[in-house]
């Protein structure tokens, strides 16, 4: 993609997934302002030519365009609506500013955030990413958006810059719940896979004998070809975390429960990653749920036959 210049563009938020994505941004020619409440993480953008804003707000004044990419619920509200000596964005960012949120939070917190922003004035746009990071590194990550169109309109050739897919999913949150509904499927995978596994190499069979003929079958998937690695003991850093995928297993239970519905597999797969997490696999790469499934269907010694 050619070169692009857009003035006010901040993105706060420089973690693992928010630092490459906006490094792309940075490629492409646009003056970027970045922030982070761990201010160190900021470093390599700054290096590669990025503007250090002291706090948000600061940031959100000298910027019409904001992303953000911040972990939690309680990190977005309290950045947009304020906390201790920050006014928060909805005050700082000016009338017609716009806010882009690319990070997995609950349906409920989002349109708390869409009501605040529209009371001032700003556009908002929901726009969760379906990716890891390696994925962020490479440019190839999918967007998922809803919320306020002309503000996606304006805002989509810069998404581009960062992802190779994007879904408009119209007005409202409906971007939360697709987010949601892909984790479903993605913590789901490994639980099933771990089980299946098991059975596999109960009956004599080896992980990698097993891959080999799973990656060439009918259930194969990218997200088994690229978690291949981690299944069979070769790759051991986490792409995405144990509790990470509790936290969003979480919202996808939170949500199903404002909706009155009831989601039976996915409550007992909670389940399971918060048990391996309490089993010191926290840290891990969520696939490690594989490897919780085998080390749980092991005899105790300790326990009277």
């Amino acid at each position: 993609m050619a070169a692009t210049t857009t003035a006010g563009v901040g993105w706060i938020g420089t973690g693992k997934m928010g630092a490459p994505m906006a490094l792309h941004l940075l490629r492409a020619g646009i003056a970027l302002q970045v922030q982070d409440a761990n201010p160190a993480s900021c470093a390599g953008l700054v290096a590669a030519g990025a503007t250090q804003a002291a706090d948000s707000d600061s940031l959100a004044r000298g910027c019409r365009i904001v992303f953000t990419s911040i972990p939690d619920d309680q990190a977005l509200l309290a950045l947009v609506e304020g906390r201790g000596a920050l006014q928060g964005l909805a005050r700082s960012l000016a009338p017609g500013s716009l806010l882009v949120e690319t990070s997995t939070v609950s349906p409920e917190a989002s349109q708390r955030v869409g009501q605040v922003l529209a009371a001032a004035g700003l556009g908002y746009v929901c726009a969760p990413v379906s990716g890891s990071t390696a994925i962020a590194q490479a440019g190839r990550l999918t967007v998922l958006a809803s919320g306020d169109a002309a503000a996606w309109a304006e805002v989509e050739p810069i998404l581009a810059l960062y992802s190779a897919r994007r879904f408009w999913l119209g007005a409202g949150d409906g971007a939360r719940y697709m987010k949601l509904v892909l984790n479903t499927l993605v913590g789901a995978t490994a639980s099933v896979l771990g089980e299946a596994l098991l059975l596999g190499e109960k009956g004599g069979l080896t992980r990698p004998q097993m891959m080999e003929v799973i990656l060439e079958s009918a259930v194969t998937s990218p997200l088994l070809t690229y978690k291949k690695d981690t299944v069979v003991g070769t790759e051991t850093l986490p792409a995405f975390r144990l509790d990470q995928m509790v936290k969003d297993f979480s919202l996808i239970l939170a949500a199903a429960r404002q909706e009155r519905i009831e989601l039976e597999v996915s409550a007992l797969i909670l389940q399971q990653y918060q048990a391996a997490a309490q089993a010191g696999r926290a840290g891990q790469d969520f696939f490690a749920l594989v490897d919780w499934i085998a080390d749980a269907a092991q005899p105790d010694p300790d326990r009277e036959g």
